[in-house]
C-alpha cells in the first residue's frame, strides 16, 4: 500500500497562487491529489435561508442565509511539506523499517528525521 505524501495535521507551505508563501496546517485530504489547508485558498460562498427538518411544527428551525468564508481544496502539487525538526520545506522520502515488516516511514529529505508524529503510525 502506498504511503500518502501529505496527511491531515501536516504543516505545509503554499508554492503557487494567490496564497504563495503562506504556511498552514492540512485540515483534511479530499482526494489523493487534493488537500484543504486551514486559512488558505479562502472563497466566499453565498447561501440562501433554508428550512431544516424540525421535530415540531410550532418552532421551525431555519438555517440562516448569508455569505460565508470556506477553505477550498488545493492540489498537492502546489504545496510542500514543512519538516517539524528543521522547519524547512522539504520533499518527502520513505524508509522501510529495518526488519522489512511494517509500514513505511515518511522522512524529511533535508535532515533525515521522521515526519510521522508521535502517537501515529
Amino acid at each position: 500500500m502506498k504511503v500518502p505524501e501529505i496527511r491531515k495535521g501536516d504543516q505545509v507551505l503554499v508554492l503557487t497562487g494567490k496564497d504563495a508563501g503562506k504556511r498552514g496546517v492540512v485540515d483534511r485530504v479530499v482526494r489523493p491529489d487534493k488537500v484543504v489547508v486551514e486559512g488558505i485558498n479562502i472563497a466566499k460562498k453565498h447561501t440562501k435561508p433554508r428550512a431544516r427538518q424540525g421535530r415540531n411544527d410550532r418552532s421551525p428551525r431555519v438555517q440562516q442565509g448569508g455569505i460565508i468564508d470556506i477553505a477550498r481544496p488545493l492540489s498537492v502539487s502546489n504545496v510542500m511539506v514543512v519538516c517539524p525538526s528543521c522547519s524547512q520545506p522539504t520533499r518527502v522520502g520513505h524508509n522501510q523499517p529495518s526488519e522489512g515488516k511494517g509500514r513505511s516511514i515518511r522522512i524529511c529529505r533535508r535532515c533525515g528525521e521522521a515526519l510521522t508524529r508521535e502517537g501515529r503510525s
